[in-house]
């Protein structure tokens, strides 16, 4: 519920701090008074569009400041936590400041906000309804959601929603694998033959040098072997290095006694040049027994080499990705089989959803159903002390095709009604004047008092066009909506504004060359005062004050 509302600079108002007591306040004032500039500043201050026009003439900004009770609004604090905005106490504070040069800032409990948040808060603060518009109960959301407070059902349709969620996540999903699984049954005669080449490829890591060296040596073992065998040559036999060192060795070991050891050094070193030449005839001769020349050998490593390579390239990788390659399109294969396993899964799990989401939704539409017709009882029955006797309301449900179901069930609610007998009932805010149609919202406001409406309703002269009798009937089902809410009336009717728990005038008086609008909280002398203008006019007559007494004395007892 709204606490205060302080408004700084917004078109004729150059100062204002207002505080609420009691449920239900009447405001009134002359026509041309500023009645309206209040309205605005409100809806300014909860998210409605900004405009440069709404500061006051000479001033820099305009700011508006409205402080709300939010201790038993679960909407704005589910709002509130859903947008990390923290609430140490349950007043909420929403300030707008509007500049001359048409920018617009908002903040709520002092943090900078969106005024698209403003607006979202501001929706479930405050519900205004004028001659000619009826905001949140023209909408068809809003009427769904209405009719499902009526219902009791509003716990219910929040599970739908979740519902619904799960049946779109579970069916998005399954589209996905099935796309998945259709672009992998197009390939997966291609991984099944892959997967068998390199299978019987049998690629290995590193094979690829292997074979290359193994093909350089075989082409080239024709010539090494001519080469070895010419080397052989030369260490052994008569003509070899072999018998040279022995020779010379023999020589020196027979002359060394007579040496005196000089020889020495030069037997030792023809000894072991000796081992040395040994040495390196064994390894020729073990290399020689090595390498042959081989075509047939020749040819297959070229084979395997050229087939490793041929793969490599279909496959646009190295020949040691290869196997890591075979993996992975032996996963794919795997995949493939295991996928239609998971489709099934898939497919088991998306049905329960939508069961789940059909059974939930068939019966919300039926409690609508039911709760539509009591609702229309209720509303119509609240038309005739509203001069709304030749008038019916309907509350239309049409219930689509389960398959056409959203998160809100499967149901279309319209408010609908007609004026005049033997009229068929249309839209709601197209089938009557202004003055009508608040009648028709208040008697529905008032038939969906007990499941809760927002926090504050703000009826602007639901009152028009009527007097008497039925101004008396609207002021009483006014008090009787604020004894369950917080109700602001803006009217023109002396019976409506002694129903109020307290009463605010609205004035324009001129300072210093410059007009400004003023608002009053009135006493009991001037509240008389005020509704004897409202009988009478501006001439007010002892007769015209002896009636005001008796309509505040009456709302008194």
């Amino acid at each position: 519920m709204l606490l205060s509302l302080s408004i700084r600079n917004i078109v004729l108002i150059d100062k204002l701090d207002l505080d609420w007591h009691g449920n239900l306040c009447t405001l009134t004032g002359e026509t041309g008074a500023g009645k309206s500039i209040l309205l605005d500043a409100l809806g300014l201050a909860i998210g409605a569009r900004g405009d440069a026009g709404l500061v006051r003439n000479g001033a820099a900004q305009g700011t508006v400041t409205a402080v709300f009770d939010i201790s038993e609004n679960k909407a704005v604090l589910a709002v509130l936590e859903e947008n990390g905005i923290p609430t140490d106490t349950m007043e909420l504070i929403l300030r707008r400041i509007q500049t001359a040069d048409g920018r617009s800032r908002a903040f709520c409990n002092d943090a900078p906000v969106s005024v698209g948040l403003l607006a979202q808060l501001g929706s479930a603060l405050v519900e205004i309804h004028g001659q000619n518009e009826s905001q949140a109960l023209t909408d068809t959301a809003t009427q769904r959601r209405l009719l499902d407070q009526f219902a009791g059902i509003d716990e219910d349709v929040r599970a739908l929603e979740q519902l619904h969620s799960s049946k779109l996540q579970f069916e998005r999903r399954l589209a996905s694998h099935r796309e998945a699984l259709a672009r992998a049954a197009e390939e997966a005669d291609y991984l099944k033959n892959a997967v068998a080449e390199l299978q019987t490829l049998e690629p290995h890591n590193g094979e690829e040098e292997t074979l290359a060296d193994q093909r350089t040596l075989l082409m080239n073992a024709e010539k090494i072997t001519a080469d070895l065998d010419e080397a052989r040559n030369f260490l052994g036999g008569d003509g070899g290095v072999e018998t040279a060192l022995n020779a010379a060795l023999r020589r020196l070991e027979k002359a060394a006694p007579e040496a005196a050891g000089k020889l020495n050094g030069a037997v030792t070193a023809l000894d072991r040049a000796l081992i040395e030449a040994a040495e390196a005839r064994e390894a020729v001769h073990a290399a020689a027994s090595e390498i042959r020349h081989n075509p047939s050998e020749l040819a297959r490593v070229e084979d395997r080499l050229f087939a490793l390579r041929a793969a490599a390239r279909k496959h646009n990788v190295g020949c040691n990705d290869l196997p890591d390659v075979l993996t992975q399109l032996e996963q794919q294969l795997n995949d493939i089989d295991d996928g239609a396993d998971r489709l099934v899964e898939m497919e088991a799990a998306y049905d329960t959803a939508t069961v789940a989401y059909r059974e939930a939704a068939k019966k919300i539409s039926e409690a609508r159903i039911k709760a539509a017709s009591e609702l229309d009882h209720c509303v119509n029955s609240e038309l005739v002390p509203l001069k709304l006797d030749g008038g019916r309301f309907e509350t239309r449900v049409d219930v689509r095709d389960i398959e056409a179901g959203g998160a809100d069930g499967i149901d279309r609610v319209s408010f609908e009604a007609s004026t005049n007998p033997g009229m068929a009932p249309g839209p709601i805010a197209r089938i009557a004047s202004g003055g009508e149609l608040a009648r028709f919202m208040l008697a529905l406001k008032v038939s969906l008092a007990g499941s809760g409406h927002v926090g504050t309703l703000i009826f602007d002269e639901v009152d028009a066009g009527v007097g008497g009798a039925v101004a008396e009937a609207v002021g009483v089902r006014l008090h009787k909506l604020a004894e369950l809410g917080q109700v602001l009336v803006v009217t023109h009717s002396p019976q409506v504004a002694a129903r109020g728990d307290f009463h605010w005038k609205v004035s324009k008086t001129s300072q210093s060359e410059a007009t400004v609008t003023r608002v009053n909280a009135l006493d009991a002398e001037a509240r008389l005062e005020e509704v004897a203008r409202m009988l009478s006019g501006a001439s007010i007559t002892p007769e015209a004050r002896a009636a005001a007494g008796k309509l505040l004395e009456a709302e008194a007892r």
